[in-house]
């Protein structure tokens, strides 16, 4: 009776020593992975999950000039005479708000302040081809083609500015889906830059 006895017990003890190594090990391991973030023991979530302050800014200052580009858009469906016009706002509606959504879901993971909507744009200078309070309210009394051109002329500078804001993410951002957007900003909106250039009968 005692050497078996003796035997389940020297056995329970080397699992509990082998289970109390492993839980030290594996909580080293933890530790190390909370405090280690951007090391060589996680490269990949490193890699995807880093962001720095330009990716902030990107965020944040797109967000107010995405709002301001639906703001424009959503006039066009009651004043635009040309259906093309109609059609581009229609696109620009459902490209930009989920990208704003996006960005937003980003500031705030990331414990960031998102702006607030309804925001004064011309307070921004950071943020090229934003229309001033006065170019909104001419826009906003314009009907049919004099509502065509305003809008046109108005929306490629503010595409410019937004090109241009992506083109400082695409170089000197760190968060990899910022830059991939960036990249789909600068593409997306030069082609439609082009297109209402024509419509203008600038090409």
């Amino acid at each position: 009776m005692t050497t078996p006895t003796l035997t389940r017990r020297a056995a329970l003890t080397t699992v509990a020593a082998t289970a109390a190594l492993l839980l030290a090990a594996c909580g080293g391991g933890g530790a190390g992975g909370h405090a280690g973030h951007g090391t060589s023991a996680s490269p990949g979530a490193s890699a995807t999950t880093a962001h720095n302050a330009q990716d902030i800014s990107f965020a944040q200052g797109m967000i107010p000039h995405h709002r301001q580009a639906l703001e424009m858009a959503r006039l066009a469906a009651g004043r635009a005479s040309s259906a093309r016009v109609k059609d581009l706002a229609t696109r620009i509606e459902n490209a930009q708000g989920p990208e704003i959504r996006t960005m937003t879901g980003w500031l705030k993971a990331w414990g960031e302040q998102v702006p607030m909507a309804g925001m004064d744009h011309s307070g921004h200078s950071g943020m090229t081809g934003t229309m001033s309070d006065g170019d909104m309210a001419e826009l906003r009394k314009a009907e049919g083609k004099d509502f065509d051109t305003k809008f046109l002329s108005m929306m490629v500078e503010h595409h410019r500015g937004a090109v241009q804001m992506a083109g400082t993410e695409k170089e000197k951002g760190a968060y990899g889906p910022a830059k991939t957007m960036a990249d789909a900003v600068v593409t997306a909106q030069n082609a439609e830059i082009e297109e209402m250039n024509e419509l203008l009968g600038k090409s």
